[in-house]
């Protein structure tokens, strides 16, 4: 299943990598297998995993040769596999053996064009420390979640809510307004 999170300040102060792990801690449920992080330059990534595909090294989050680009998956890349051949035909070198590492030496390719050659079911954030850029997607049906929020001056992300209410500027007030709609609607504007 594995999970995902992540913190970005608009002004490039330092996250807090306990942070990231009280937001890792929430996620355990989603994958108890492994749990990593990344700061750097005001951003952090961070993610829970269920050992599936690549139990050697398939350790997240995962970055390009270099150490410039760094992405986080829940989910799997069903033409990985495809996709990696073609990338090595292009010189790229790959350190694992995961589809994780796919998506971030596409990124390098194509930029956040990359989503358009993935195909299977997943949600990612990909932190390009140069452009100082996070890129976060999903499939095209959605079926991993990712929920999202500012906060504090901060871009935050993850895989369930209950890791973004471990950050104590998350407001915990019910928006009654929301939940009207939600039940009236289905869905919250």
């Amino acid at each position: 299943m594995c999970g995902i999170a992540g913190i970005v300040s608009h002004k490039h102060q330092a996250v807090d990598v306990e942070e990231l792990r009280a937001m890792c801690a929430a996620l355990v449920s989603r994958g108890p297998d492994d749990e990593g992080t990344f700061v750097r330059d005001g951003a952090g990534l961070a993610m829970r995993r269920l050992s599936i595909i690549d139990l050697e090294t398939g350790h997240q989050p995962v970055s390009n040769e270099d150490g410039s680009i760094w992405v986080v998956l829940n989910g799997e890349i069903y033409n990985y596999r495809q996709l990696r051949g073609e990338l090595e035909r292009r010189g790229h070198r790959f350190a694992t053996a995961t589809d994780t590492e796919v998506i971030v030496h596409l990124y390098e390719e194509h930029g956040a064009d990359c989503v358009q050659a993935l195909r299977g079911m997943f949600a990612f954030a990909i932190w390009d420390g140069p452009r100082h850029r996070l890129m976060l997607a999903r499939d095209r049906i959605g079926i991993k979640p990712l929920y999202y929020g500012t906060a504090a001056g901060r871009f935050i992300f993850a895989s369930e809510l209950k890791a973004l209410l471990q950050l104590p500027e998350v407001d915990r007030r019910l928006n009654w307004q929301a939940l009207a709609h939600l039940l009236a609607y289905g869905t919250t504007p």
